[in-house]
Parts: C-alpha cells; sequence; structure tokens
C-alpha cells in the first residue's frame, strides 16, 4: 500500500520544479537543423572551431594531395631527362650500367608514383570537384523550382530537372577553363633533380599543376556528367504497384530505417531536438509490432538502412543491441548497413569539433559499427574479394583482427588505429546470397562519406571500387532478383521543398553516376534506403527505389509515427517485382 506522505511529498517535489530536467532544455536543440536555422549553427561553429585543427586538417586532405599531384609530372620529367642524357652519352661499361640502374629505379617506381599521383587526384575529385559539380546543378533546381515548380506537370519537372544538369555542366565547365587559364602561366611541366632538392621553389608551380590537372578533368568531366544525367530518366513517383501470380515466389521485407537510439532515458535526438520523441520507448513499440507480425506472418528480412544510432557511441550501440537480443526472432533475419549518424558525428553536442585525418576516434565509431553488424549478421553475409567472389562470411573476415580490434577499444592510440586502417572500407559491399537460382540477394553498401566533421556529417559517396565489386559479385548471380540497400538517398526526390539545406549535402554526391550503374538490373533490383526520415516510393525508369522513414523521429511524444513492411514477388523473365506496401502505425504517448 503506498504511503500517502510519499505520494504529497512526490507531487509537491514536481510542483517546486522550476524546470523538468525529462522535457530538456536549450542545450539539447544546440545542434538540431529541426530547431535553429543552418546558418545559425555555422555562426556558432565559427566562433568554437579549433582553427590550428582546421588548418591541419585542410593542409592533409587538400593541400598535401594537391602537391603530391602537382609533383608527378615534375618527377616524371626529371627522371626522363636523365635517361635521355645517359643515352646520349653512352660509350662504356660505367655509363651502362648506370643506363640499367635509372631504367631500373623508374620501372619499380612508376606504379607506386602512378598510385599516388591516382590516389591524390580521386581524392581531390571526391572532395572538391564532384560535391562542386552536385551544389551547382542542386543549386540551380532549387532555383528554378522555386520560380516555375507549381506550375510544371510531372513531365515537365522532369525537363526542368535535365535542363539544370546542362546548365551546371557548362557553368563548371566554363568556370574550370577560366581557373585553368589563370594557373596556366605558373605550371611547370620540366624540371630536374637540382630543381626537386629545392622544394620551396617548386610550391607555386606543383600547386599550379594541380589545379590545372583538375580543372582540365572538371572542364572535361562536367560536361559528361551534366548530359549523362540529362539523359538519364528522371527520377518520378511511382505510378503504380505491380500484381503478381498466387503461385509466385514472394519475400515479406521489413524496412526500418534512422531508429537514432540514444544512451539516456531522457535524452534527445541531435536532428530533432525537444521536437522529437525522448528515449527509446518507441523503438520497443516499434519491436514488439514487428514481433507480433512476424508471430501472424513470418517475415523473411527486417532491414535497417543505417542510423541505428544517434552518434555512434558505445552506450547506445548496447542500448540497441540490448533492444535486439529481447527479440531473438527478429535478430535472425535482420540486416544492418551503417548510418552517417553511426559513422560521422564527431561530437553529438558540437558540430564545431574536428576530427584529424587519422584521429583514433574515427577509426573507433567503424569498429563499433562493425563489431554490431557481426553480432546481427556477421555468419549469414559475405564479403566480396577483389575478384568479386563470395569470400569468407563478415565474422570470419574479421576474426584475424579481433585482437587488434578489441586493442583499439580498450587503450585507443594513433599506432593501433593505422593498424586497422582500410578494415572498414573492405567489408564493402556485404552480400546476402539468395538462397535459389532465381531467389532474392541483398547488397549491403556503405555509402558514407570520409568526413571529419560534424557539420558535414551527412555527406554521401559510393566509392568507385566498392561499385565495382558489387558488379563482379553481381555477375554471380545471373538469375537473382536484388535489393541493394544504402543509408544515402541516390537522387533527390521529385517534390518542393521550402529551404535549399534540405537537398543538398544529403544527397549521395555520385547518386546520378550510381544510378546509371544500376541501370543494366533495373528489373530485376530495388533501391532501399533511409537517411531522410520520410517515405517516398518512386522510380528512374526501371528502377525503383524506396525511402523508408523514420519511425522515431519527425514526431513529437504524443504524435503517431509509421513504417512499411514491402512484399516483392518473382515476376517473369528475372523481373521483382514490388506490391503494394503494409503501413504499421506506431501510436504516441498519450500521456506524453
Amino acid at each position: 500500500m503506498t504511503d500517502p506522505a510519499v505520494e504529497r511529498d512526490s507531487a509537491s517535489m514536481e510542483d517546486r520544479m522550476l524546470v523538468d530536467p525529462r522535457h530538456g532544455d536549450i542545450e539539447d536543440d544546440a545542434a538540431s537543423p529541426g530547431q535553429r536555422s543552418l546558418l545559425a549553427i555555422a555562426g556558432s561553429l565559427l566562433v568554437e572551431i579549433s582553427l590550428p585543427k582546421l588548418l591541419f586538417a585542410w593542409t592533409v586532405l587538400l593541400l598535401l594531395p594537391a602537391v603530391l599531384l602537382g609533383l608527378a609530372p615534375l618527377l616524371v620529367s626529371a627522371w626522363l631527362a636523365t635517361l635521355s642524357e645517359k643515352l646520349a652519352a653512352l660509350t662504356g661499361i660505367g655509363t651502362a650500367l648506370a643506363l640499367l640502374a635509372i631504367v631500373a629505379v623508374g620501372w619499380i617506381g612508376w606504379r607506386p608514383l602512378l598510385r599516388i599521383a591516382e590516389n591524390n587526384f580521386w581524392s581531390l575529385n571526391a572532395l572538391a570537384v564532384q560535391p562542386g559539380y552536385a551544389f551547382t546543378r542542386e543549386a540551380l533546381r532549387h532555383l528554378t523550382e522555386r520560380m516555375w515548380g507549381r506550375k510544371l506537370t510531372v513531365v515537365g519537372r522532369a525537363r526542368l530537372r535535365s535542363a539544370n544538369s546542362i546548365g551546371a555542366a557548362v557553368l563548371l565547365s566554363a568556370g574550370a577553363v577560366l581557373i585553368a587559364m589563370l594557373a596556366w602561366p605558373a605550371s611547370r611541366w620540366t624540371g630536374g633533380w637540382n630543381d626537386l632538392v629545392l622544394l620551396h621553389r617548386l610550391t607555386v608551380p606543383t600547386l599550379a599543376n594541380a589545379i590545372l590537372l583538375v580543372s582540365g578533368y572538371l572542364a572535361v568531366a562536367s560536361l559528361m556528367w551534366g548530359f549523362a544525367d540529362a539523359s538519364m530518366q528522371q527520377p518520378v513517383d511511382l505510378a503504380t504497384f505491380d500484381t503478381a501470380s498466387s503461385d509466385a515466389r514472394r519475400w515479406r521485407v521489413a524496412h526500418l530505417s534512422d531508429l537514432h537510439v540514444i544512451g539516456e532515458q531522457y535524452g534527445f535526438r541531435i536532428e530533432s531536438g525537444r521536437a522529437g520523441p525522448r528515449g527509446n520507448d518507441r523503438l520497443e513499440r516499434v519491436l514488439a509490432h514487428l514481433a507480433a507480425i512476424h508471430a501472424a506472418g513470418p517475415l523473411d528480412h527486417i532491414l535497417v538502412t543505417g542510423d541505428m544510432t544517434d552518434a555512434g557511441r558505445a552506450s547506445e550501440w548496447a542500448a540497441f543491441l540490448d533492444a535486439m537480443a529481447r527479440h531473438p526472432e527478429l535478430a535472425a533475419r535482420t540486416i544492418l548497413l551503417p548510418g552517417n549518424h553511426d559513422l560521422n558525428i564527431v561530437d553529438r553536442a558540437n558540430p564545431a569539433r574536428l576530427d584529424l585525418p587519422f584521429s583514433p576516434n574515427k577509426r573507433l565509431r567503424q569498429i563499433r559499427t562493425l563489431s554490431a553488424m557481426a553480432a546481427v549478421q556477421g555468419d549469414r553475409v559475405h564479403i566480396v574479394d577483389g575478384n568479386g567472389k563470395m569470400a569468407v562470411t563478415l565474422s570470419a573476415s574479421l576474426a584475424p583482427k579481433r585482437d587488434s580490434i578489441v586493442a583499439l577499444a580498450q587503450h585507443g592510440g594513433l599506432r593501433r588505429a593505422a593498424a586497422l586502417r582500410g578494415l572498414f572500407d573492405d567489408q564493402f559491399p556485404m552480400i546476402l546470397p539468395p538462397d535459389a537460382e532465381g531467389g532474392l540477394g541483398i547488397a549491403v553498401l556503405n555509402s558514407n562519406a570520409e568526413t571529419h566533421f560534424s557539420f558535414t556529417n551527412a555527406l554521401g559517396l559510393v566509392s568507385v571500387e566498392q561499385t565495382h565489386r558489387l558488379e563482379a559479385a553481381i555477375r554471380h548471380y545471373p538469375a537473382a532478383r536484388w535489393i541493394f540497400a544504402l543509408h544515402h538517398h541516390v537522387v533527390e526526390y521529385p517534390m518542393p521543398v521550402k529551404a535549399f539545406s534540405e537537398r543538398i549535402g544529403t544527397a549521395l554526391i555520385n547518386g546520378s553516376w550510381f544510378v546509371r550503374k544500376l541501370d543494366a538490373l533495373a528489373g530485376r533490383t530495388v533501391v532501399m534506403h533511409g537517411h531522410r526520415h520520410i517515405d517516398w516510393i518512386g522510380a528512374c525508369g526501371s528502377l525503383k527505389i524506396i525511402s523508408a522513414p523514420s519511425p522515431v523521429m519527425n514526431a513529437t511524444d504524443d504524435a503517431a509515427t509509421h513504417f512499411y513492411i514491402h512484399t516483392l514477388a518473382a515476376g517473369p523473365e528475372g523481373r521483382l517485382d514490388l506490391l503494394p506496401p503494409q503501413r504499421v502505425e506506431i501510436a504516441g504517448e498519450k500521456n506524453a
């Protein structure tokens, strides 16, 4: 029996509170773009950012690759000059031996030099060139759609998107040509070994060389990208769902995304702040609904397309794995993939916090993610080797590195982080193979760009290497149907938005390129992603694209949220059909 005095004291304590800490305060909105404008967040960032760390990061990520790229032609010219001199003076055995030594040095060294130049070129491409094109294209689209979007039909909007792609290409190409012309007088393409000893004299020429190389590439590549984007099928809302015969094989796939699990009972999420639900109670209700649905009619797969956690913290992963462990029948069917919040949030309370490129904390967030994925699906998904063949399972792939992973988690340190460099990227794509010749497989991709800054955490990029491994793996299953699962949306949706920030910096930087890569598989493929927190089902030509809403975001405690269970069916001639989905409502808390 409850003591009345205790009840009175409890009520009195709540009445005496000036501020109820369970409801949060302004600090919970500090990094929330849902509660503060990006301009306001950027202002705070400029005040708080560490300028020495920022300059160091820019040096490592931009300046150093530019210098190495610009030095490459000077090194080649110096070697060729020495080689030609020895050839001209070839009279004795000593000169012949020297010539052989020079040739040997060139033969041994040209491959590493080419690899260094190539890596630094693509690094600059990913950090500056492709984002520049994407930014220009989306800026034009946003401006023109704000002006004429309301009057456009679906066909008219698609044509406007195509025209904006060409416009962005022409603008960037012209700008790149102008920059190349300005940089040309300072460039230098030949030199000798004596010049290379005095590297300080080559600083300006090497940077000018790099600017010329990148600008020349941008001038040509932007035109190719723009016209390719303009000629591809533009995204449109899915007009109709497919139908399937009663005897067709079907797969039921529950699609969850952006669960943003937090580590505190009354905590709020970064993006929503106090406008979103507190704690993880809603996730518990989502899993309870799924368990009941699965008991009534078994699910084949539960796909969680990233952002399982809000900031990739150990306590958040612990809460997520504890929730999954309470539903082992669901965990046995679950496939996870990494989102930007799992990997790229440097500091959940401070968007000005910057990770250095070799920071152990970045590697630590990666191994937390891999550890959770191994716990859930490690014995079911396979890694793709360099030849595109199914290699060992994820668990077996990580086993040789177990001691190094544990050491980094326990002790940190630059040396331990460096020992695990490349481990995360090497695990993707992960493949859940089809169970039969014409079955359904799932390709799990990492679409997160390498960022070291919370403010730019949402950038997405599917690497060329990962895409090549994916294409090679798919060729081993010529009759299979596929779900391509990634976190970021591959194209901006054909819907009006209020703010430019809603359409830039969130979709894949190279999304249209990736869509074109998938075009050959479009009839037997569906793309599933999250990231935007809203539901959208559409298509680019024959390629169907499904965006998952977040069942824990964009709602207050008392508001309802939802997710979908999709039914896929084996269609004729290897086609993968998409049937009407089942919408599952998650009620809000009545006493919130």
